[in-house]
C-alpha cells in the first residue's frame, strides 16, 4: 500500500473537486453566460433574427473577432442558429432556438435582480473597504 503525504491528499481532492466543478450543469452555464457579449447577444436576439452587421452595429463595444467567437459559441450550445441567405451579397441571420428562446426569462430574473440590488451590493463593498482599509474601484471583482 502506498503512503501518500497530506499535500499529495489535498492535492487529489482539489483534482477532483476541481473536476466536479467543471460538469457541473450551473456552473457551465454561468460561465457561459458571463463570457462578455453573450447576455447582450440573446438580449439582442430576443425580438427575432438579426443579421451580423446589425448585431455589429448594436454591440458598437465588440470587436469582430469577439463578436463572431461568441456567436459561434452559442451556436455551438444550442442556443441560436446561424442562417447563410443566398443572394448578392450573400447574408448571414442569427436567431435563437427554441433553447436559447427558453433562457430569456433567467436572463430577465437576473436583469431584476441586478437592478433591485446592485446598490445594496455597492453599499456593502463600501462598508466592507472602508472597514478592512481596502480601496477598489466601484464594481471591481475581488
Amino acid at each position: 500500500m502506498t503512503t501518500r503525504t497530506a499535500a499529495q491528499r489535498r492535492a487529489e481532492a482539489r483534482t477532483v473537486h476541481q473536476d466536479a466543478f467543471a460538469l457541473c450543469p450551473t456552473n457551465r452555464l454561468l460561465a457561459r453566460l458571463g463570457e462578455k457579449w453573450v447576455a447582450v447577444l440573446l438580449k439582442e436576439l430576443a425580438d427575432g433574427p438579426r443579421r451580423y452587421g446589425e448585431l455589429a452595429r448594436s454591440i458598437a463595444g465588440a470587436s469582430q473577432k469577439m463578436l463572431t467567437e461568441s456567436l459561434r459559441r452559442l451556436e455551438r450550445d444550442g442556443l441560436l442558429t446561424r442562417t447563410l441567405v443566398p443572394g448578392v451579397p450573400a447574408r448571414v441571420d442569427y436567431a435563437l432556438t427554441p433553447l436559447g428562446l427558453s433562457l430569456l426569462p433567467v436572463l430577465d430574473e437576473i436583469g431584476r435582480w441586478a437592478q433591485e440590488n446592485t446598490a445594496q451590493m455597492d453599499l456593502a463593498r463600501s462598508v466592507y473597504d472602508a472597514s478592512s482599509g481596502a480601496t477598489s474601484a466601484p464594481g471591481a471583482a475581488g
